[in-house]
This record gives C-alpha cells, structure tokens and sequence, in this order.
C-alpha cells in the first residue's frame, strides 16, 4: 500500500483534460505511455514507461458519503468502511478507537499465513496525520488487537538515509545470550506464585487468562505481553536484521529510488516484501501545507506537484515496480496506490484569499487510484470522469470496491469473518464489489 496523504489532484497526475477550460486543467501537458491510448502528466515519465504493469480507476468517489477532511477520508480509504457518526459528531477531534475496523494493512496480515519470526504488518515512515498533530484515524489494527498492528518503523524528512530500526539492534554490551537469560529471568518471575500467573510471558495468550490476579489488576497486560513476545522475536531474528537493514542496498539502487524519505521507505518495503512479510504500508509523510512535499496542495498546486511530488513518486514508484518485476515478485504482489481525496476540479482555493500562487481545495468526488500485480492485468484503465475530472461520468467505484479488489487479488474471500479481542464475528469489507481487474 502506497498512501499518498493529502491528496493527489486527479486532473494534474494520471487524468489530465487539455481540452478542458484553462481554470480547469492547469498547467501540465500530457504524455503517451507504453500502453497506446493511456496517457498521464509529463512528471511521470518513468511511470509512463511501465504503463503496461498498471491498471488505472479513474472513477473512484466518496460523494455524500465522507466529509471532506483528512480524518474520516483517510478511514474511508484505509479500512473501505464508511465513517461513522462519530466523525461527523467529532471531525478532526474523532480519536483512533479500539473499536474500529482494522485497516486494510492488518487486515491482509490477519489472512495470509504470519511468518516465523518477522511482522505481519509494517508500516512507514509515519503515522498519518502526525505532520498536523492529528493522528487519523483508519491506519491501525482494531477490532484485530495489537497482534496485527502495523510495525511502525519511523524516518525523517530531512534524514532520508537514516532510515532504519534501531530498536531491533541490540546495545554493544548485551550479546544474544544475554538478553536470552533476561527473558528466563522474567518467566521466572510471571510464574512465581505471588503473581498469581501460571505460565511465562513466551506462551501467554492474547487475551487475559481467566482467574489470574495479576491480569486483573493490570489494564491492557494482555496487549503488553504481545509487544512483548514480538520485541523479543524481532530482537533476536537474524532475518529480520537482515531485511530492516537498507544499507545493504547498492548505493545506484538507493539512488534510484530517490532521494527523500518517501523514495527511501519504498525500498525498504521492497526489501520487507522479499524477506517475507505480508504487508507493507508506505504512508507519504510531507511539512505542512505550503512548505512542499504534501500533497495537501492548498497553495502553489502545480509549484509543489512540479518540482517535488511527481518526480519523487515517479522515482519511488517506478523503481519499486521495477525491482519487483525483475525479481519475480510483482505477480505475487499487490501494489496498490491512492490518497484520501482528490482535488478540487476547478483551480484555485478560497482558503488562501488568493495570496501566493494558486492550489486546489479538497475534493472528495474523484480522486485517482493504482493497482499493479497479483494477477491483476496491467495496461488498461476502469471507469472514467467527466470534461472537467470533477465527477465519475461511468462505473464509479468507491473505496470499499477497492479494498474488495485487493482481497479479490490475494484470494481472500470477500466474506471473509474475523474475530475481535472480545470474541466477537465482524466482517472487514462491508459492501464493496472487487473490480474486473484481473487477467
């Protein structure tokens, strides 16, 4: 999953209208790609040249069904359940709640088979929302519990290259075997009869054993013994050494790639993926709105789009597809692209009183969306916008029809029932239909 937060103007990327009015089409021309007949932005060139891995929706709404905000948008397109009322009672206030449904993420973790000693679900370099002080909603595991919660790896914008996970490198002075008799240590303290446990933390269950005292009187221990468990796999697994590891790539890869720390996230799920872990989110982390690398282009659109977005998602990107392609995984793997939203068709935003150079507001009718591998055929397009790309004009699709496809492409069924932290049945697609992607 490649979540482009803020936004992406659907009209600037990959469904340009030249013969639109000039307030409408903006500044970009568009360009031919490997597939006759599908043409996109002259910023993505590199993406034009593997056209023909990519099925293209340009027909995907939330209309009158979401708000308008990053908040309920980015639930929305996470999960493919529509907001709540919760969200419209609470707007950008409403709080991630244990209750929710998981994330498309730890939902595909949950399915397929967990590998030995790596993660389910990594997710990086960020949460969603952190940029602005509020961490939306949707990008979190649920009603699945901390088991299947994303493994945040975090990086920074003005450090690309530091992009790692220190917290799985054990400290110089504490050898394996150390931290292995610290483990015994503490079981042997879980199974002391004053905690009223009978079994170490090593095999505890998720939830709270019946009658155990300890686990009465501590809240959430049951959700602390599985960080736990996991801090102790991860610490000790080689592979996972391994595959976190990102300067073990050749330094024309990295290169290739590009240079920020959404490029750079994009190789290390590439490296993820081929060690074996199911699930991999890269969410687009970016400074606020005006400073660049946000998609959230209230202001100076086509400045921002121009000189850092596309260009650094038509590296990132075209690189991933590339390296996957050529190491025999990109059938195997579903890569799936959008944002929460699109942009408003028309440009100019009323936000900025007309200061600086102009941008487009939110919009939630049209907004683009990407697929690529897992038997999905590349080189055609769903669905199509009207003259102006503000509204769909045939098969509009909305976000829980994409996360049907994904489930569709991985063959999970689309009935598929889980069981939450309390026992409870509860289905993760609600009425999506998987769309007529695949070969």
């Amino acid at each position: 999953m490649l979540f482009l937060f803020g936004g992406p103007a659907q009209s600037d990327t990959f469904d340009l209208k030249p013969e639109a009015p000039l307030e409408y089409r903006g500044e970009f021309q568009p360009i031919d790609t490997s597939v006759p007949g599908i043409r996109w932005t002259e910023h993505l060139p590199r993406l034009a040249r593997l056209a023909h891995h990519l099925a293209l929706v340009r027909s995907v709404t939330m209309s009158e069904e979401s708000l308008g905000d990053h908040h309920a948008d980015t639930y929305y397109l996470l999960t493919g359940h529509r907001p709540d009322r919760s969200f419209f009672v609470e707007g950008i206030n409403r709080k991630p709640h244990e209750t929710d449904v998981p994330c498309l993420n730890s939902a595909v973790a949950r399915a397929l088979a967990q590998p030995p000693n790596l993660p389910g679900v990594v997710q990086l370099p960020a949460l969603s929302g952190e940029v602005t002080n509020y961490i939306n909603p949707g990008q979190f595991s649920g009603r699945l519990g901390p088991r299947f919660a994303p493994l945040l790896v975090r990086g920074a914008i003005d450090r690309p290259r530091d992009l790692a996970a220190p917290d799985f490198l054990l400290p110089g002075d504490l050898p394996a075997g150390r931290l292995d008799q610290r483990r015994k240590l503490l079981t042997a303290i879980e199974r002391s009869p004053a905690t009223g446990l009978s079994e170490g933390p090593a095999s505890l269950p998720d939830s709270p054993i019946p009658g155990s005292p300890l686990r009465e009187q501590v809240p959430g221990l049951a959700t602390w013994n599985v960080h736990e468990r996991r801090a102790f796999e991860l610490l000790t697994s080689p592979v996972v050494q391994q595959a976190f590891d990102i300067s073990r790539e050749p330094e024309a890869t990295r290169a290739r790639y590009g240079e920020d720390i959404n490029g750079q996230s994009l190789l290390l799920a590439r490296r993820l993926l081929e060690a074996g872990v199911p699930s991999v989110a890269v969410h687009w982390i970016g400074r606020r709105v005006g400073a660049g690398l946000s998609w959230d282009t209230h202001s100076d659109n086509f400045g921002q789009l121009k000189s850092v977005l596309l260009p650094a998602l038509d590296a990132g990107l075209s690189a991933l597809l590339e390296d996957l392609h050529d190491r025999g995984l990109l059938e195997e793997t579903v890569v799936f692209v959008a944002g929460e939203m699109g942009r408003t068709p028309k440009v100019g935003d009323p936000r900025t009183g007309g200061v600086g150079p102009p941008g487009r507001d939110h919009w939630i009718h049209l907004l683009p969306a990407l697929f690529a591998g897992g038997g999905i055929r590349g080189g055609q397009v769903y669905g199509a916008s009207d003259r102006v790309a503000a509204y769909p004009a045939e098969h509009p699709v909305r976000p829980g029809d994409l996360a049907a496809t994904v489930f569709h492409a991985l063959g999970i069924p689309p009935d598929a029932v889980y069981t939450d932290r309390e026992g409870r049945k509860f289905s993760v697609l609600e009425n999506g239909q998987p769309l007529p992607l695949l070969g």
